[in-house]
């Protein structure tokens, strides 16, 4: 690729060269696309951010240009479609819907939503885990345990919930 006589110096070359140019890539591809690009907003963010790390990966350790070029560009035009898909959900409640999760309440009310746990595979023990990882000292002030649209689990505990922290969360209470 670089040094055809010498696979040593190549090695060498290719390990100091291609991951950084690659980096450097991603920046600018980023900077011109915009923040979100590394955002975790919806399941489409996420596989993007993975699929993009995979591609830098692939660039760094590439032994042919052609294959170094295939990288790049493909980071760039998922990128690309990220910013489409992006644009298409701030248009289009219809695009949305198909491309978004709503966030469920897990617990509320000091109980279990056990429907809404059993449709997201969540466990009673994860919900522990999660109510302990956010300090919770009392099992009273907890408002809501709710699983966002990301994956994330957020734990809402204090004295007062205000009802429009709440916005767009299914409550799915068939017990």
């Amino acid at each position: 690729m670089f040094f055809d006589n010498d696979a040593t110096l190549d090695l060498v070359t290719r390990s100091l060269f291609l991951g950084p140019i690659t980096v450097v890539w991603v920046v600018v591809a980023v900077r011109v696309i915009g923040l979100r690009s590394f955002s975790k907003m919806t399941a489409f963010d996420f596989v993007i951010t993975v699929a993009i790390g995979s591609l830098l990966a692939n660039a760094a350790v590439t032994s042919e240009w052609p294959a170094f070029a295939q990288s790049s560009l493909a980071i760039l035009a998922i990128l690309a479609i990220q910013a489409l898909l992006a644009w298409l959900r701030r248009a289009s409640d219809a695009a949305d819907a198909a491309m978004s999760n709503n966030p469920v309440l897990l617990f509320g009310n000091g109980d279990f939503c056990r429907d809404a746990m059993e449709k997201a595979r969540v466990s009673e023990d994860d919900i522990w885990a999660k109510m302990r990882e956010a300090n919770v000292l009392e099992l009273d002030a907890v408002q809501a345990v709710v699983l966002e649209t990301t994956g994330d689990i957020s734990v809402l505990h204090g004295d007062t919930l205000e009802d429009r922290l709440l916005t767009g969360v299914t409550t799915d209470r068939s017990d």
